[in-house]
C-alpha cells in the first residue's frame, strides 16, 4: 500500500514538472522575441545606461590605415607626351587612434560629439619606411596649373617664372613621411604671404597632414531614447543639414550615420547609408550576402557600381559633376578647386580608359573593392574594409612651361585601406552576450516544451493503466460475490424439507 502511494506520489510530481516545463516553454517561445528585440533596443541607443554607450565611446575594434602609393616610373617621358607608367609601393601601416571628447546630450533627443584620430606608424605591418623615397606629381605645380589654364596668359606667364625662381617641377621626388604629413614648399609661404586668403594650408603641405591629431567635425546625431527609428542618424555636421559643395538638392543631403553604427534589425533589403567628411558626401552601401565573423552571423555591404558613376550612367550623381569619365569624382568643389578625383583603387568598376591610361594599375574586385560586415540584429560593425583612391587630373596648360607636353590624363597618387575588425575580449563578449546566450535560450525553450510534454503524456498514461486494473479488479470482485451468493442459495435450498407430494413422486420413480 505505500509503495503505491509513493509511485502517485512521483508521478503526481513528474506530471507537475510537465506542466511547469509545458507552460514555460510556450511562455518563452511566444515572448522571447520580443524581449530581445526590447533588450536590443535599450542596449544599443545612446544613452550611458546602455551596454553599447562605451562601445559607441571609445571604439574597442583597432584600425589601421593602410596606405599604397603610386611611384612615377618615367616622369621625364611624361613631360614629352608618353603615357604614365606606376608602380605600386606599400603598404605602409599606420595604427589609427580614434576617441570622442565635448559629448553633449541634447534637448531634441540629439548627442553632438567630436571625433579625434591619430596616426602611429607600424613598421612591422608595413611594406617598407616612412624614409622611403616616392616619386610622384607636384600637387601644387600641375594642380595650381589646370586652375589657371582659362586664366590671361600674363598671369599664367608669371606663374611659370615663379616657378621657376622657386625652384618648383612637375615632379617631386619626396619621402613617405613628407608626403604624408607635409614638408616645407616655398610656394606655399609665397602664397601665404602674398595671397593669405588663397591657400587654406599654412605651414607644412601633406596629403594627411590635416588628419592627424584632428577632428572630423561636429557631428550632431540621434541618440534613438525618445525616438528609436531615428537612432544613430546624423541630424547636423558642422551646425549643418546639408552641404553647399555639389550642385543639387540631393547630392548636398547629409544622409545615414556618422559610420560608426546603424539601426538594428537588419534585412536584406538593408542598405547602408553614412557621411564622410572626407568624400564630402553621404555615400550607400547594398547588401551582398550573409555571411559568419568569428562565429557571428553578419550581412556584407558593399559599394555599388553607381557609388561615382557619372550623371550620365546615373542620373541622382548628376550634382557630383563635371566628370571626366565614369567611376571617378571630381571632388575639387570641397578641396579648394584642386583638380582632384576620388574613386575605387586602380579604377576599379571605373570607365576601363582611365586604367588602360596609365601603365601598371590592374583593378580586381578582391583587392580593391570596399566592403562593410554588419551584426544584422544590433547594426554593430564586425569587420570592416573601406578602400579608396585619390588621383590628379594633370595636362599641358599652354604658358606655364613646367607643364611641358603632358597628355591630359587622371593620374593616380595613392589608395588607402581604412580596416578594422572586433577581436578580442570585446568579440568574445559580444559572442557570449548577443550571440551563444540568445542560441542557448533559443533552444532552451523549445526543450522545456518537449520535456514537458513527454512527462505530461508519463502521467497521462500512469492515469490510465491505473483506471485499467481497477477496473479488472472491480470485475473479478462483483463475479466473485455472485457465484457465492448462488451456492448459499443452493444450499439453502437442499436444507429445507420438501413437501409431500413431491417424496411420493419421487418415490415412484
Amino acid at each position: 500500500m505505500g509503495s503505491r502511494v509513493r509511485a502517485r506520489w512521483a508521478v503526481a510530481a513528474l506530471g507537475g514538472a510537465g506542466l511547469l516545463g509545458a507552460v514555460l516553454g510556450a511562455v518563452m517561445i511566444v515572448s522571447l522575441p520580443s524581449i530581445i528585440r526590447q533588450q536590443v533596443y535599450k542596449n544599443v541607443r545612446i544613452d550611458p545606461s546602455s551596454l553599447s554607450f562605451g562601445m559607441w565611446k571609445e571604439i574597442p575594434v583597432p584600425f589601421y590605415l593602410s596606405i599604397y602609393f603610386f611611384d612615377v616610373i618615367n616622369p621625364k617621358e611624361i613631360l614629352q607626351g608618353k603615357k604614365p607608367e606606376v608602380q605600386e609601393r606599400g603598404p605602409y601601416v599606420y595604427r589609427e587612434l580614434r576617441h570622442k571628447s565635448n559629448i553633449t546630450f541634447n534637448d531634441n533627443d540629439t548627442v553632438s560629439f567630436l571625433e579625434y584620430r591619430s596616426f602611429q606608424f607600424q613598421p612591422d605591418k608595413s611594406r617598407g619606411s616612412e624614409s622611403d623615397y616616392i616619386v610622384m606629381p607636384n600637387i601644387l605645380v600641375l594642380g595650381a596649373s589646370v586652375m589657371m589654364e582659362n586664366k590671361p596668359m600674363a598671369l599664367k606667364l608669371l606663374m611659370t617664372l615663379a616657378f621657376s625662381t622657386l625652384g618648383e617641377r612637375a615632379f617631386m621626388n619626396r619621402t613617405v613621411g613628407d608626403i604624408m604629413w607635409g614638408y616645407e614648399d616655398p610656394l606655399v609661404h609665397v602664397i601665404n604671404k602674398y595671397f593669405p586668403s588663397m591657400f587654406p594650408v599654412k605651414g607644412k603641405f601633406g596629403l594627411f597632414a590635416g588628419l592627424n591629431n584632428s577632428d572630423s567635425g561636429l557631428f550632431t546625431v540621434f541618440t534613438g531614447v525618445k525616438d528609436f527609428s531615428r537612432v544613430h542618424l546624423v541630424d547636423k555636421w558642422n551646425g549643418l543639414s546639408k552641404v553647399n559643395f555639389w550642385h543639387s538638392d540631393q547630392c548636398n543631403m547629409i544622409n545615414g550615420t556618422s559610420g560608426q553604427m546603424w539601426a538594428p534589425f537588419m534585412t536584406p533589403e538593408s542598405s547602408l547609408e553614412f557621411y564622410s567628411p572626407e568624400a564630402c558626401r553621404s555615400m550607400k552601401l547594398i547588401y551582398q550576402e550573409e555571411g559568419m565573423f568569428e562565429g557571428i552571423p553578419i550581412f556584407r555591404f558593399k559599394a555599388p557600381k553607381t557609388l561615382f558613376a557619372s550623371g550620365t550612367d546615373y542620373p541622382p550623381n548628376e550634382g557630383f559633376c563635371p566628370c571626366l569619365r565614369s567611376g571617378i569624382q571630381n571632388i575639387s568643389t570641397c578641396r579648394f578647386n584642386a583638380p582632384l578625383f576620388l574613386s575605387h583603387p586602380h579604377f576599379y568598376n571605373a570607365d576601363p580608359v582611365l586604367a588602360e591610361a596609365v601603365l601598371g594599375l590592374h583593378p580586381n574586385e578582391t583587392e580593391h573593392s570596399l566592403f562593410l560586415d554588419i551584426h544584422p540584429l544590433t547594426g554593430i560593425p564586425m569587420n570592416c574594409s573601406v578602400k579608396l583612391q585619390l588621383s590628379l587630373y594633370i595636362k599641358s596648360i599652354k604658358g606655364i612651361g613646367q607643364t611641358a607636353q603632358i597628355e591630359p590624363v587622371v593620374l593616380p597618387l595613392l589608395w588607402f585601406e581604412e580596416r578594422g575588425a572586433m577581436e578580442g575580449e570585446p568579440l568574445r563578449a559580444f559572442y557570449i552576450q548577443l550571440v551563444l546566450l540568445p542560441k542557448v535560450l533559443h533552444y532552451a525553450q523549445y526543450i522545456l516544451l518537449a520535456l514537458g510534454c513527454v512527462l505530461l503524456l508519463i502521467l497521462v498514461v500512469y492515469q490510465i493503466r491505473s483506471q485499467e486494473k481497477c477496473y479488472l479488479f472491480w470485475s473479478s470482485s462483483k463475479k466473485g460475490s455472485q457465484d457465492k451468493e448462488a451456492m448459499q442459495a443452493y444450499s439453502e435450498s437442499l436444507m429445507t424439507s420438501a413437501p409431500k407430494g413431491t417424496v411420493l413422486q419421487e418415490a415412484r420413480l
